[in-house]
């Protein structure tokens, strides 16, 4: 029986490949090529449906010769769409471009029609002609040109980099709001002792790999069966090498397997989105970064990023943030305990490197102003003494990058726009 751990390896494999939605649409065009021969042969279709066995073998040989063609154009845009994304977004954009439905539907519509027309060539004679099948190979290329018309307009409007934050960002917070009502009911007081009470056995990783996701519910009960605690050491998106603690064990009846353990945790060569919000964050300041960069220098686009990032934060920030979390069994008692991201993890994430590359841009100062204003405005006082310290660095940072007074006070001046739309603030520029 599969393991969740290869259940979900399984999953990202499907997602992130372009191959197998074609080869379904592939298979489907034979099965159809067959069912309109059948169709054809009861005498099914009208008389305005019929067609000369020149004029079917013409057709049906160009619908095929242009699915080629156009299975070539889709495959040359995302040569395009590569090289966009690594060199002027972020190359970790590329995981989620891969699972984009539409592009997979497009494929699988062009191999389909490909088979389907190929399947009906073969039974083209001169006395018998797949008249209905010709007309659905017709129908079934219109279908195709007007997907790829939609394809187009998508990927055309799409790859902007304001859009693909946009994209992110929903999708970081989406992650993050299912994320934290999995595992927010918490254990009661008097779990913290629980958990430290027995002997500790370490489950160690046999292979090294980033923890992509974990089964918390399976982990919950497999501790409940062997009346122990689990502890998992690491944070979702932590790279483990091989042979490091991947679980600790505290006390317990009997000892799990270490295969059973490590069979509910998800290790792979990359980070993913399911149960990682914090990496959403990470693709929206790779885009910012990369756009302050000497070779593109386009500050608007990290000022646009970086509004995408505030509404990210705003989310993250009013919710609670414990930092760890213990989750209880089904008896009512601590069985997991999960490491969590605090506050101030989520916002050096979001604001450090932005801050040091865009410290000379008066755009980007100004907008991590009004951003660090904004936050203290919406939040709850236990997040802003990290607000006001990212905010002292940022000051600090134009004392160093414009020594000009003048030039320094208007860079410190809050602006939700970057320049041109003034942040209205009570508050003294720092």
């Amino acid at each position: 029986m599969m393991s969740w751990a290869s259940a979900f390896r399984l999953r990202q494999y499907v997602k992130a490949n372009l191959w197998i939605a074609p080869l379904f649409g592939l298979l489907l065009g034979v099965v159809l090529a067959e069912l309109a021969i059948t169709a054809d042969s009861a005498d099914w279709p009208p008389s305005g449906w019929r067609y000369s066995a020149t004029t079917a073998s013409g057709v049906l040989s160009s619908i095929v010769g242009a699915m080629i063609a156009l299975l070539g154009f889709v495959v040359t845009i995302g040569v395009l769409v590569i090289q966009q994304a690594t060199g002027t977004l972020s190359p970790r954009y590329m995981r989620l471009w891969y699972r984009d439905r539409l592009q997979k539907t497009v494929l699988a519509t062009f191999t389909g029609t490909f088979a389907f027309a190929f399947s009906l060539l073969r039974s083209i004679e001169a006395n018998s002609v797949p008249d209905f099948g010709v007309t659905l190979a017709g129908m079934a290329v219109a279908v195709s040109l007007l997907l790829l018309l939609i394809y187009l307009n998508r990927f055309t409007h799409n790859l902007r980099p304001v859009a693909i934050a946009d994209l992110v960002g929903r999708m970081g917070e989406d992650v993050f709001e299912h994320g934290a009502a999995a595992v927010r009911a918490s254990a009661p007081h008097g779990g913290e002792a629980a958990v430290r009470d027995g002997r500790t056995t370490l489950v160690r990783a046999t292979a090294g790999g980033a923890i992509q996701a974990l089964h918390a519910g399976g982990l919950s009960a497999l501790a409940t069966r062997h009346d122990c605690v689990f502890t998992v050491p690491h944070l979702i998106g932590d790279y483990v090498p091989r042979g490091a603690v991947l679980v600790e064990i505290r006390g317990g009846r009997s000892t799990p397997d270490d295969e059973r353990v490590t069979d509910l945790i998800a290790l792979g060569p990359e980070r993913t989105i399911e149960q990682d919000p914090a990496f959403a964050l990470r693709v929206l300041v790779d885009i910012a970064i990369r756009a302050l960069s000497p070779a593109v220098n386009d500050p608007t686009t990290a000022v646009q990023v970086l509004n995408h990032i505030e509404s990210f934060l705003t989310v993250i920030g009013q919710s609670p943030l414990p930092g760890r979390y213990v989750l209880t069994g089904d008896d009512g008692r601590p069985r997991l305990v999960l490491r969590g991201r605090a506050w101030e993890d989520y916002l050096q994430l979001a604001v450090c490197e932005i801050r040091d590359y865009g410290a000379t841009s008066v755009q980007v100062c100004r907008r991590l102003r009004a951003l660090f204003d904004a936050l203290l405005d919406s939040l709850p006082p236990t997040h802003h003494p990290a607000v006001l310290a990212e905010a002292d660095l940022l000051r600090e940072s134009l004392e160093r990058a414009f020594p000009d007074a003048a030039r320094r006070a208007v860079a410190r001046t809050a602006d939700s726009q970057g320049v041109g739309g003034r942040f209205r603030s009570d508050r003294q520029p720092g």
